[in-house]
């Protein structure tokens, strides 16, 4: 029997690769292991991230390319974190250009969460544990 499939990486499209490298490390503390003008690598654990340049003007109908002519509309990808100090982690993202889509959550059980709407329309959940 073949092995199974496991996980590369998820790729993310962003105009500026170096901002958003710069971006997932000091604000997520993920490491960047290359980093170039078009494309990134960056790791937290596990899980790599890939981030690649969009190609401006592309089709207008496909969300995953940007065009400088078409604004983007919603979310191109959601990731979810969860982090020690949520509050620490948002004000790191905020000085690093996200903003917070809604408020900060408590739950009943004593966690929270939040959404951080971030560059080139990607949104981060976070979630720190009771």
């Amino acid at each position: 029997m073949a092995a199974a499939a496991s996980l590369r990486w998820i790729l993310q499209l962003h105009k500026d690769v170096p901002k958003a490298a710069r971006f997932y490390s000091e604000g997520l503390d993920f490491t960047v292991n290359v980093c170039t003008l078009r494309w990134a690598e960056l790791q937290s654990g596990p899980l790599k991230l890939a981030l690649m340049q969009s190609i401006n003007g592309g089709p207008a109908a496909d969300p995953y390319f940007f065009s400088d002519n078409v604004p983007q509309k919603g979310y191109s990808s959601s990731l979810s974190f969860t982090v020690t100090d949520i509050n620490s982690t948002v004000t790191k993202l905020m000085a690093l250009g996200a903003e917070l889509d809604g408020p900060i959550k408590y739950e009943i059980h004593g966690k929270q969460v939040a959404a951080m709407r971030c560059m080139d329309g990607h949104v981060l959940g976070l979630y720190e544990p009771a």
